[in-house]
Order: structure tokens, then C-alpha cells, then sequence
């Protein structure tokens, strides 16, 4: 059998692709935080023009995209396959035992997890490809520009959170994506060999916290444009 084969039908292998993804897509996690959070540098002008240097990338971000689509879709198919054949190789009694064990976000990883492809696809659809249905609005947003005719990301931000619902259903998107987190980081430093020894409290106090760190630095944005704290 060829090597590479070999390697993603092991259960040692299928691990690792689940955590070198997710390593790859917490870190789009909070790249694209630090990115949004510009909308609180006081102006539209931060934002926007963080938004023309993605666009001025062209067919190297279609390239990023498609990288992350890529990932995301191996991080699910593997770790479906992982829980899959976890499931088939224990004992029905042991199976009870470590349910009670395990801690809330350590069971629901994979519901979470599937919880959130069903928000990224909802945020994509709102403000990637920005369909108006989805906007809920009445607004297509593509059409926006600013004083510069840069395509105004600021404005977009805030007339899509003005929708109590699209806030609503983003705050709760993001909470289960920092549920996810909360044991998926630690889960990620154990399959990579990084939360042993000394270093693994440091892992199990600071992963939970991380997560809900960038709960809030995500929710905090459609809370401060609905709270009319970020005006246009």
C-alpha cells in the first residue's frame, strides 16, 4: 500500500490530519479576528483598506480559499471516520463509563463541529458571496463602495449586523465555535506531542480561556453595531 494511503488509515494518521488542519484553520480563526476587529479603529478607512489588500490579491486569495475549504473538508471527513471507528471498537458498558467522564465539550465535538460548517456556511453566503436574500437587508452589499471606490467592508459590517437575526445567529455561531475550541486546542497539543509534562496545565487552563477569548472578540462586534456603539 502506498505510504500516504497507509498513513491516513491509521488511526495515528487520521489524528494527526484532524489536528494539522484544525491547527491550520485556528489559525484563519484568529487571523480573520485580528482583521475584523479593525472595526473599532474609530473609521471606516482601517477596514477598508485591509479589505482592498485581500481583494488586491486576486487569484492568490481564491488560492488561500479554496486551501482553507480544502482543510476544513479533511477535518471533518477524518474526524467523522475517527469517532466512527472509536465507536465500533469499544465495548458497549465502556462506552457509558467514559460518556459520563468526559466533559461537555469533549462529547459534543463533533455536533459542534458540524454546527458550525452550518454557520460558516451562513457567514459566507451573508458576507462573502453576499447574497441580499441573506443579507436581510434589502442591500446587495457588493455594490457598496467608499469615498475611495474601495468596496466598503465597514459598511457592509454594519448594515449586516443591524439584522437582529444575522447577529443573533452569528453570536450563537460563534459560541459553539469556541465550544468546539474549547477542547479541540487541547485535543490538537496532545496529538502533536505539546501539552506533556510541565506544559499541560499551561494547555488545559489556557485552551479553554483562548476560546473563549475569541468568543468574545468575535461577538463583540455585532453586540457593539446593534448597540449602536460602532456607527457608519
Amino acid at each position: 500500500m502506498n505510504p500516504l494511503l497507509r498513513f491516513c488509515s491509521s488511526s495515528i494518521g487520521r489524528k494527526w490530519i484532524v489536528a494539522l488542519t484544525g491547527l491550520v484553520l485556528f489559525g484563519f480563526v484568529i487571523g480573520h479576528l485580528i482583521g475584523n476587529l479593525q472595526v473599532f479603529l474609530g473609521s471606516s478607512e482601517p477596514l477598508n483598506r485591509y479589505g482592498a489588500f485581500l481583494q488586491g490579491l486576486g487569484e492568490l486569495l481564491w488560492a488561500v480559499r479554496l486551501g482553507l475549504l480544502a482543510m476544513l473538508v479533511l477535518h471533518i471527513v477524518f474526524t467523522i471516520k475517527l469517532r466512527a471507528e472509536n465507536r465500533a471498537a469499544r465495548p458497549v458498558n465502556y462506552a457509558i463509563t467514559e460518556r459520563r467522564a468526559s466533559p461537555p465539550a469533549a462529547r459534543w465535538m463533533l455536533l459542534s463541529g458540524l454546527m458550525v460548517l452550518c454557520f460558516i456556511i451562513f457567514h459566507l453566503l451573508h458576507f462573502t458571496v453576499q447574497v441580499p436574500a441573506v443579507n436581510g437587508v434589502g442591500k446587495d452589499f457588493a455594490t457598496l463602495t467608499d469615498t475611495m471606490g474601495r468596496h466598503d467592508v465597514y459598511r457592509m459590517m454594519i448594515l449586516g449586523f443591524s439584522n437582529p437575526f444575522a447577529s443573533a445567529f452569528y453570536i450563537v455561531g460563534v459560541a459553539l465555535l469556541a465550544l468546539h475550541l474549547n477542547h479541540g486546542i487541547m485535543s490538537m497539543g496532545q496529538t502533536l506531542g505539546l501539552n506533556t509534562g510541565k506544559v499541560r496545565p499551561l494547555w488545559e487552563k489556557g485552551g479553554p480561556t483562548l476560546a473563549w477569548l475569541i468568543f468574545l472578540g468575535y461577538a463583540s462586534i455585532p453586540v457593539a453595531v446593534y448597540a449602536g456603539i460602532v456607527k457608519p
